[in-house]
């Protein structure tokens, strides 16, 4: 028993053929694609791919540059403390020198 409310198998199936229907005379209906427009969005999407490529390159180049310093001032560093205890070690023997001093003075006066 069918009421008025539920379609039947058969006027589904008809709605859905009918509903196939209209969206392929749609698809039918749209314009060809112009060769210039065509060609117009593939020199965009060129010239955008070509920009973040380039955006990327300096991207990258900036990455390398700032491991580049990064090592330069560890290295400028590393120079920096072998100095420092370069010093270190002339004033430990300067202080030496002055101690052989003292101690050839005081052996010179006895």
């Amino acid at each position: 028993m069918a009421s008025y409310k539920e379609p039947s198998f058969k006027d589904r199936a008809a709605l859905s053929a009918q509903a196939k229907q209209a969206a392929l005379e749609k698809l039918k209906a749209k314009p060809p694609v112009d060769p210039a427009i065509a060609a117009e969005r593939a020199a965009a999407r060129a010239a955008k791919e070509a920009a973040e490529a380039q955006k990327r390159a300096e991207k990258k180049a900036a990455i390398e540059q700032a491991k580049l310093d990064k090592i330069a001032k560890a290295e400028a560093a590393r120079l920096e403390l072998e100095q420092q205890s370069q010093r270190a070690e002339l004033t430990e023997a300067e202080k030496k020198a002055a101690r052989d001093a003292r101690y050839a003075a005081r052996k010179k006066r006895k």
